[in-house]
């Protein structure tokens, strides 16, 4: 009876590596085919949450006037509408995502000047304009076993559970992009500042300060250090985008 046992045992256990692999093969089939629209979806989710959980800045407020006034004439990427929240923290950060959500932090728009934080945002618009965030969120599908159930969801966004739109949070938050990917944000929002009328050097101030911040031993320094730790080759990038920026006959402000 003891041996009759054994084969029934492995059986179940290959039936449940097979069920494993089938779901692991959905998700991964989920990753490769999400559209744009269930991107944004998922997206807009997260964001609706994390405005929720986040002290988001009135109109009214001075920081929520100065990004309104900076960002004038910045209303669309790629057929996306864009739409911007300042959120109030010490934090050194902004981040720009798929659905055209916009948040900027009053630590970033402390620490920099209105050229410079135009810098920032026009980079990580970049970042969504060339789908960088969309293959983050990809790559979140496949690794992340909170998100697994999204595998069976076909053309419709479902509707996220708290863990899932903790793990989505930590691929938009947590994004590493490539140096490659960086360059190509740094180009794009370098042309979307010129196409909206912004004077594109700020992209080179933007680094300048950030590197210089970076170097100190303040509190505002290791604020900064997360940021700065995922845009790598700033010096380049810096030199890059001022000789882009005096080519073409800009003066630095």
């Amino acid at each position: 009876m003891m041996a009759a046992c054994v084969p029934l045992l492995a059986g179940c256990s290959e039936q449940f590596n097979a069920a494993r692999a089938l779901q692991g093969g959905a998700m991964a089939a989920q990753a490769l085919t999400l559209s744009d629209a269930q991107v944004q979806s998922y997206v807009h989710q997260y964001i609706t949450q994390l405005d929720a959980q986040s002290t988001v800045l009135p109109e009214t407020n001075a920081y929520t006037v100065r990004l309104r006034k900076l960002t004038s004439g910045l209303t669309s990427v790629e057929g996306v509408p864009l739409n911007f929240k300042v959120y109030k923290t010490e934090e050194v950060n902004a981040f720009a995502c798929a659905d055209g959500s916009v948040r900027v932090y009053t630590g970033i728009m402390d620490l920099m000047s209105d050229q410079e934080l135009l810098g920032v945002i026009g980079h990580e618009i970049g970042h969504v304009a060339l789908k960088h965030t969309k293959k983050e969120i990809r790559t979140a599908l496949l690794t992340s076993a909170a998100l697994e159930g999204l595998a069976s969801t076909g053309d419709v966004a479902a509707t996220l559970t708290d863990s899932q739109l903790g793990a989505l949070g930590n691929a938009i938050l947590n994004a590493q992009y490539s140096k490659k990917q960086e360059s190509a944000a740094d180009d794009y929002g370098y042309d979307f500042l010129k196409a909206a009328g912004k004077n594109p050097w700020a992209m080179a101030q933007a680094f300048e300060k950030l590197q210089q911040v970076s170097g100190g031993s303040s509190a505002q320094s290791s604020r900064v250090a997360n940021l700065f730790s995922s845009h790598p080759d700033t010096e380049a990038r810096i030199q890059r985008m001022s000789a882009r920026a005096t080519k073409e006959g800009y003066r630095r402000p």
